[in-house]
């Protein structure tokens, strides 16, 4: 797959992610606001109605108190009238033209003075005459009524806003109130209320109430209809608003979890692809390099062996010994860059088989340094030591270990400077429990970037214009493979044209 065609699959799926993202969100935002809307719109009828309530009770109780006052004064009249009046009964009978007689009564309290006489009227006019009396009775009473109305309603507007509000109010009843109208409305839930004055100080707070609760506050007037400066005010709050709101909008977790989970699996899909893209890459650059390096000894031997046919070749043994040395040259080093192939099968596997040995670590490097003093004196440098770790036994594989000291030491004469002189410099001390060995060159040296790549497979420092430099970019990383197995550690400090040096630590026996 093409690099641009996989950056193309992400920014697809990033806007998909990101829209998805964005419609959940929104979508649980419109329901939490929708959801608060109608909680304050639940909140704010059932207070009116509370008020509302309120306003009832105080009307009836005003209405209680008058009729029992008025009842008093009535029944003082008439006691007073009691002596002074005598009551007359009167019966009347009326025959209907079917022969049906229907009969009635009404009693009348008279006066005890005498009055005279009038004359007898006829029956009909004595029936309207009780019907008229009774029709004023009725009008009578309805204006008594509302007489009585009016007074009760002039007298809660003159005298009840300058009542205290807890005398006008009863608090168990108005809880009751409360948490009725709240069930009503489908708000069963916990709540603290607490009467205010218009000068914002607590009157009355319920047990648990916050005077420092500022948001979540709902308002209601008590007394509406009272004089501006006399009204007071009822403000609840819910503790456990924000839960109640939040459960509204729980079935979208599952939701933002998969795709939360949906997003993990893309990015590390995406992440596998460029690893797989990269590495691809480096085993082509591999087997480019490979086939190169394979193909320049291969050409030698078989340019020497052609020469070998010629007789003229074979009658001098100089030029004979020459070729010989030529293929046989030639040969270990096509041997070397197989043995660098067959490396190659040690990375897939968990851990590499060694057989371990306890060793010196000065013993072991003195042996290196003689091998490839040679080879830096080829190019004019020189390689030291300063062996100052005692009793430094660890327990190695000598020739993977020893392999591993001549891929550092093969690495700074291929990355080495033109313009000074080659040096090497080898030491070795005890720290601790463990000893440490550092090589230090003066090459060319590495970019920061390149410090936390080098021991990757397949990995190679660009080199710049220099095109001498070949390799499978498997040396550094084999290094680092079998430090590991070792149970050591290896790490590299280096700055640009001012040399490297890879540190190695190991577990000294002594202490195992």
């Amino acid at each position: 797959m093409k690099k641009s065609t996989i950056w193309l699959l992400l920014i697809i799926m990033a806007l998909t992610f990101i829209g998805l993202l964005y419609i959940q969100i929104m979508y649980m935002e419109n329901m939490i606001k929708m959801r608060n809307e109608q909680f304050t719109e639940a909140v704010k009828r059932s207070l009116y109605a509370v008020s509302t309530s309120l306003e009832l009770d105080e009307t009836q109780r005003y209405l209680d108190e008058y009729l029992e006052e008025e009842e008093k004064k009535m029944l003082s009249s008439y006691n007073q009238q009691q002596d002074n009046q005598d009551i007359a009964t009167h019966q009347f009978s009326i025959v209907s033209p079917d022969g049906t007689v229907a009969s009635f009564s009404f009693r009348e309290q008279t006066s005890t003075i005498i009055t005279p006489a009038k004359p007898r009227l006829k029956d009909h006019n004595t029936l309207i005459s009780t019907y008229r009396n009774m029709q004023e009775a009725r009008k009578g009473q309805y204006l008594y009524q509302k007489g009585l109305l009016n007074e009760v309603i002039l007298n809660m507007l003159s005298k009840a806003s300058n009542r205290p509000v807890l005398e006008r109010i009863d608090i168990r009843k108005l809880e009751g109130y409360l948490k009725s109208e709240f069930e009503n409305n489908g708000l069963n839930l916990p709540f603290q209320f607490a009467i205010y004055n218009k000068n914002e100080k607590i009157i009355y707070s319920s047990n648990q109430y916050d005077p420092k609760i500022e948001g979540n506050l709902f308002t209601q007037a008590i007394f509406p209809n009272d004089p501006p400066a006399k009204i007071n005010y009822l403000k609840v709050y819910f503790p456990t608003k924000r839960d109640y709101i939040s459960s509204s909008v729980k079935f979208m977790i599952p939701s933002f979890a998969f795709t939360l989970i949906l997003l993990v699996t893309f990015l590390f899909t995406i992440v596998t692809a460029f690893r797989q893209k990269k590495l691809t890459e480096m085993k082509n650059d591999f087997i480019n390099n490979m086939t190169h390096e394979f193909k320049t000894p291969i050409s030698t031997i078989s340019l020497a062996a052609q020469m070998l046919n010629d007789p003229a070749v074979a009658k001098s043994p100089n030029m004979f010994q020459h070729i010989s040395g030529v293929i046989n040259d030639e040969t270990k080093r096509l041997r070397f860059q197989v043995e660098k192939v067959l490396q190659m099968s040690m990375f897939d596997r968990q851990k590499t088989l060694m057989k371990l040995h306890n060793v010196d670590v000065n013993d072991l490097v003195t042996g290196v340094m003689s091998t490839f003093k040679l080879k830096v004196e080829k190019y004019g440098g020189v390689i030291d030591a300063d062996l100052e770790a005692d009793d430094a036994i660890v327990s190695v594989d000598e020739m993977h270990f020893t392999n591993v000291i001549f891929n550092l030491l093969d690495n700074a004469v291929k990355y080495r400077r033109e313009d000074v002189p080659l040096s090497l410099f080898i030491r070795t001390r005890t720290i601790g429990d463990k000893v440490e060995i550092s090589i230090r060159d003066n090459g060319i040296g590495m970019k920061r970037e390149d410090l936390k790549k080098i021991f990757d497979k397949f990995y190679r420092v660009s080199t710049g214009n220099r095109h001498d430099v070949k390799g499978f970019g498997l040396g550094l990383a084999y290094v680092h493979k079998i430090i590991t197995d070792l149970k050591g550690d290896i790490r590299v400090e280096s700055e640009i044209n001012q040399g490297s040096i890879f540190i190695i630590t190991l577990p000294l026996i002594k202490n195992k």
